[in-house]
C-alpha cells in the first residue's frame, strides 16, 4: 500500500521494494534477463491497473514537491536519468510514466550529439545547465554517460579522458544529490533479439519511419561492446548516492511499472507534505463571502 508519511513500502504486487530488486547485482548485465520481470508477481493486466494506480500517486506526491518549493519551504527535486540502446523504451516512459503527472512540474532534457560549442566546453557542462530546478522531476533523455559509453565505444576521446570521467561523474552526482535532488539512474535493459523485432517494426510501418535511423543498425554491430561499456559504468559509478538500476526492457508494460515505482519510492522517502498556509484561512473565508 502507499502512504505519504513516512518511509517507502512497496506497492501491492511487488515481492519486495523494486529499489532492492533492480539494483544492478554485481554480475552486471550478465545477471539480469531482458525477457524477465523481477519481483512483479502480477500478469501484464495487472501491471496496467498497477500503473493507473500509481499514476495517481506519483501525480499527488510532484504536486506536493511543487507546491512546498513553490512556497519556499523544501528545496529538493527529483532526477531520472534514463539510458538504453536504442528502441529499448526510453520515448514510452516519458509518455506513459512521467507524461501523467502535471506537465509544469517536469523538466525534460533529450541529449543529442554535443553541439561546436558544447565541446568547447567540460562534458559536465551542458548536463548542469539541464538539472531539475527545486521542486521538479527532471529526466534525462541519455545523459553524461553517453561520454563514457559512445564515448568509449567509438573512441570519440582519449582513453585517459574516458577513465578521468568516471571520477568527475561520481563527484558531480554527489554534489547534486547534497544539493537536494535524488537521483534516480535507470538502464533499460533490452535483448539483442528483441531490438531488431522492433527496429524492423519502424522499417515495416510508415508510420514509424521517422523513428529509425540507419545510424542505430552500426550501433547494433558493436552490441557487446556496448554492454562491457555499461558493465564499466555500473561498476565505476553506481554509489550509494546515485545507484544503477537495471530494468529489463523485453516487455515494455513491466519496464514501465518498475520506472514508475522507482519515481515513487525516491518521491516518498522524500516525504512532501502540503505546505501550511501563511495567512489565516477562516478570516479570508469571512473576506471572501464578504466580497
Amino acid at each position: 500500500m502507499r502512504h505519504h508519511g513516512g518511509m517507502s513500502q512497496h506497492s501491492a504486487g511487488w515481492a519486495a521494494p523494486a529499489a532492492e530488486i533492480l539494483r544492478v547485482p554485481s554480475a552486471g548485465l550478465a545477471g539480469v534477463d531482458p525477457d524477465s520481470t523481477p519481483g512483479y508477481e502480477g500478469s501484464k493486466a495487472d501491471g496496467a491497473l498497477s500503473l493507473e494506480s500509481g499514476l495517481l500517486a506519483l501525480g499527488d506526491l510532484q504536486e506536493r514537491l511543487f507546491a512546498r518549493s513553490a512556497v519556499g519551504e523544501a528545496r529538493s527535486s527529483v532526477l531520472l536519468v534514463l539510458q538504453a540502446m536504442d528502441s529499448a523504451g526510453k520515448g514510452g516512459i516519458v509518455r506513459h510514466v512521467v507524461g501523467g503527472v502535471d506537465p509544469q512540474g517536469v523538466e525534460l532534457a533529450a541529449f543529442k550529439a554535443p553541439t561546436e560549442e558544447e565541446r568547447r566546453h567540460d562534458f559536465l557542462w551542458r548536463i548542469e545547465k539541464r538539472l531539475p530546478r527545486q521542486g521538479m522531476i527532471g529526466v534525462f533523455d541519455r545523459s553524461q554517460y553517453e561520454d563514457v559509453l559512445i564515448g568509449r565505444v567509438r573512441e570519440l576521446a582519449p582513453a585517459e579522458e574516458i577513465e578521468r570521467r568516471y571520477g568527475a561523474i561520481v563527484d558531480f552526482e554527489k554534489r547534486v544529490a547534497d544539493a537536494g535532488t535524488r537521483i534516480v539512474k535507470v538502464m533499460l535493459h533490452i535483448s539483442r533479439d528483441e531490438q531488431k523485432k522492433r527496429l524492423m517494426e519502424r522499417l515495416e510501418r510508415p508510420e514509424k519511419h521517422w523513428k529509425f535511423n540507419p545510424g542505430d543498425i552500426d550501433e547494433r554491430l558493436l552490441w557487446d561492446d556496448y554492454m562491457a561499456a555499461y558493465d564499466t559504468v555500473f561498476e565505476r559509478t553506481s554509489t550509494d548516492v546515485a545507484p544503477w538500476y537495471v530494468i529489463p526492457a523485453d516487455h515494455k508494460w513491466y519496464a514501465r511499472l518498475a520506472v514508475q515505482e522507482l519515481l515513487l519510492a525516491a518521491l516518498e522517502d522524500i516525504d512532501p507534505q502540503w505546505p501550511i498556509a501563511g495567512f489565516d484561512v477562516e478570516a479570508e473565508k469571512k473576506r471572501l463571502a464578504a466580497s
